[in-house]
């Protein structure tokens, strides 16, 4: 499997403000569910942007494999992240709009398949998050927990390597805070490299890993 890694990165908002991670260096366990932690404002979320080639590191660089992905052009991120990253947000993200089934197979029309050959896996990854029956169903008709499991398996409809996380349980009630927890230990079980941003104890302490991003070490 090929390993995730951050060399040194380092990071700033703006060109002479200070840094918010000031060469910060991890290697992610494949097959492994990894906490990122810290108190607030210490750059949890700003990591996994730029794990996630969202953010450019100001230096430093970030790893798949053998290839620096972080050092890429604009163009081949997007390609990259297509096909290889899978990303839960705080808020689920859907678009309002849309039906679920639509939001859950958006990611593989960025990589080419057409919306016919994606239906069938997107209901199956929407029966294993618990939500079949919901396809046709807006985001505005359903309640934050099933959003959250609806953007689990968009996540995970291209079949990417690593999924990332942003405080994915930060709005949930423990008892769905559960069932995300379960599907993203599950997708690393399935050989995924899966990161989270978290403050959240029940989390933390569920993970195989957990770095303390304020100070750079591992817990």
């Amino acid at each position: 499997m090929d390993t995730l890694r951050a060399a040194n990165v380092s990071f700033a908002y703006a060109k002479n403000a200070p840094n918010v991670l000031d060469g910060l260096s991890y290697e992610f366990s494949p097959a492994a569910l990894t906490a990122l932690t810290g108190p607030s404002g210490c750059g949890k979320s700003t990591f996994l942007y730029i794990l996630g080639l969202m953010l450019q590191p100001r230096s430093g660089l970030v790893s798949f494999g053998d290839r620096d992905v972080s050092g890429l052009s604009d163009f081949q991120r997007s390609a990259f992240r297509a096909r290889n990253i899978g990303f839960v947000f705080q808020d689920s993200e859907l678009d309002d709009f849309s039906p679920i089934l639509d939001s859950v197979v958006e990611p593989g029309l960025y990589v080419g398949a057409t919306y016919r050959e994606l239906v069938g896996r997107g209901k199956d990854l929407l029966a294993k998050v618990g939500l079949s029956g919901f396809e046709d169903k807006r985001p505005t008709k359903i309640s934050g927990g099933q959003g959250q499991r609806a953007a689990v398996a968009r996540a995970l409809v291209n079949s990417p390597a690593i999924i990332l996380a942003d405080e994915p349980t930060g709005n949930l009630d423990r008892g769905n805070a559960k069932i995300i927890l379960s599907l993203l230990q599950e997708a690393a079980q399935a050989g995924r490299t899966v990161v989270v941003a978290t403050h959240d104890p029940f989390v933390i302490e569920s993970c195989d890993y957990v770095l303390d991003v304020s100070v750079g070490e591992e817990m």
